[in-house]
């Protein structure tokens, strides 16, 4: 292995690549989410960019190859992505934050325990329908 290379895991999620029928607004939402958790700037193209935190990326792409406009979370397919969003402060803070930047609070009136008494977590959706959980990290 390299200098600079993180030890890999057999089977650990490599990357995730997500069409997006609106390059701009992925950039815009997503851009700031993933900067906010620490994911940096991986890759930029005129249909995509990607971001990376460790050896794991993310894609958002706008293929020519896209045959829908609109993402939706309650079909088939994916749900959302889930990710560690440090304290229950650190999520708090994402959710103050988040309607600036194009992201909107699911499930408002049972907000922080959406999960369950035992989870604090934010369920945010972007303006293109695709939804994050912010899980905080409790014991």
């Amino acid at each position: 292995m390299g200098p600079g290379r993180e030890a890999l895991t057999v089977g650990a999620l490599h990357h995730v690549e997500v069409w997006v029928p609106d390059l701009d607004a992925a950039r815009q939402s997503w851009g700031w989410l993933l900067g906010e958790l620490g994911w940096t700037p991986f890759q930029d193209w005129p249909a995509g960019r990607s971001w990376r935190l460790g050896p794991t990326y993310l894609v958002m792409e706008a293929s020519p190859a896209l045959s829908g406009r609109v993402h939706d979370r309650l079909a088939p397919g994916l749900n959302h992505l889930a990710f560690h969003a440090g304290p229950p402060a650190a999520v708090d803070r994402l959710v103050a934050a988040a309607p600036d930047h194009g992201w909107t609070l699911l499930f408002p009136d049972r907000h922080p325990h959406a999960g369950g008494p035992g989870t604090y977590a934010a369920y945010l959706t972007d303006g293109q329908g695709y939804e994050v959980e912010l899980v905080a990290d409790v014991d």
